[in-house]
């Protein structure tokens, strides 16, 4: 087991997704069991299923300095970037520290690969149109070199890209750089667009759910896939001793195939044990845990294989419901989501199930709930194998 790390002080974050704009939007629909799923109307052939779409990217006007890196992913990006006092705090660590030593670490799975979409469909003589000309919005590496450009952080740049996992991983990567030397503050988060690319991906691997995503139920039949755009800024916890905290982070990689989880959930767990052994904790601290649970049969039935490790009086539930699978940006996404259910004392409910797995049933949130929480997790399981897994708790219990 790896040991204990120092926990980090979670200062400022921020979440844009189907559920609003902004940290208050979200807490006010996960208190009322209020979705944000709706019918497609972004896909450019007709494809009958629900999705979480953020509203108003399209008005969204980069500032001139910034213009060459218009898209809608770097859009989506800007827009979470601007709220819930984020660029007061990021500003401040820069001033703090230098920018040299804020590091930047952020995931994706897509990018800007839909503005990549667009170019190709207007060719011009086979070339991409003027507009579209611009190779440095063509690259998995956009959304961070952009986050950068508009912030002003010139420390480590990484981007992450290992399919769902990849927003929770920049966790991981971020307190390594911290612990290592190379950073005294990190801003991490992710961010992926709604594009065709994944919406008619997955309908071909016959994982869309046509009527909107049910986790564990009996009857789920795939996924709804959404957009989002979620950041949190990472300071050691003196620097912050009241705020939450990350506490312990577990990684692997099972490869046991390409779209499929390990039948025995081997990988997640050993993702799991990591996180708690990291956190110097055991999982009956455990009060609450944002699954994955994206709704298709074999992810939740795998899922719901470490549930027995908690205690019954653990809660649990997948909130893509409420947003879709966000894809590259669910990690960072859930894990605000984790963070609000510690600051807020609310527990998530299951959105979208009525006929719960029994082996699930015992820990599942169905209704909304107003409980202490001091101790969350939150699970990320991506294609391949890439699973990560985060624990978070009250500054004040850390």
């Amino acid at each position: 087991m790896p040991p204990r790390i120092e926990p980090l002080a979670i200062v400022a974050m921020s979440a844009t997704s189907a559920l609003g704009h902004g940290l208050a939007a979200h807490l006010d629909a996960l208190r009322d069991g209020r979705g944000g799923l709706t019918p497609n109307d972004f896909s450019s052939a007709h494809l009958e299923c629900r999705i979480g779409r953020v509203a108003g990217v399209e008005a969204i006007t980069l500032p001139t300095a910034l213009g060459h890196w218009d898209c809608r992913n770097n859009r989506l990006a800007w827009l979470g970037l601007q709220q819930d006092g984020l660029p007061d705090a990021v500003a401040a660590s820069v001033a703090r520290y230098g920018a040299t030593r804020v590091a930047l670490v952020l995931g994706t799975s897509t990018t800007s690969i839909g503005s990549t979409e667009d170019a190709y469909r207007r060719l011009d003589h086979g070339r991409f149109p003027s507009d579209l000309q611009r190779p440095e919005i063509h690259t998995p590496h956009s959304l961070t070199a952009f986050v950068a450009d508009a912030t002003g952080i010139a420390g480590p740049a990484l981007t992450i890209s290992t399919a769902c996992s990849s927003s929770a991983k920049v966790f991981a990567s971020a307190e390594r750089l911290m612990r290592l030397g190379l950073a005294d503050a990190a801003l991490v988060g992710g961010v992926d667009t709604l594009c065709d690319s994944v919406l008619f991906g997955f309908h071909s691997l016959e994982l869309v759910s046509p009527n909107g995503c049910r986790p564990f139920d009996t009857r789920r039949d795939g996924i709804s896939i959404g957009e989002a755009a979620g950041f949190a800024l990472l300071e050691r916890a003196t620097a912050a001793p009241r705020a939450p905290r990350l506490l312990g982070h577990g990684e692997s990689s099972d490869a046991h195939h390409m779209s499929t989880p390990h039948p025995e959930g081997r990988g997640a767990l050993s993702a799991l044990d990591d996180a708690l052994a990291r956190a110097g904790i055991g999982a009956e601290t455990v009060d609450y845990i944002n699954l994955h649970g994206t709704a298709t049969p074999k992810n939740d039935e795998v899922e719901a294989k470490l549930l027995p490790r908690f205690p019954a009086r653990t809660r649990a539930s997948s909130t893509k419901g409420f947003t879709g699978h966000t894809l590259g940006a669910a990690g960072a996404l859930e894990a605000v989501i984790a963070l609000l259910a510690i600051e807020h004392g609310i527990v998530p409910p299951n959105l979208g199930c009525s006929e719960p797995m029994p082996e699930a049933s015992p820990w599942l949130a169905l209704q909304p709930a107003e409980r202490r929480i001091d101790i969350a997790l939150s699970n990320s399981f991506g294609f391949g194998g890439n699973n990560a897994c985060l624990v978070f708790g009250r500054g004040d219990t850390a």
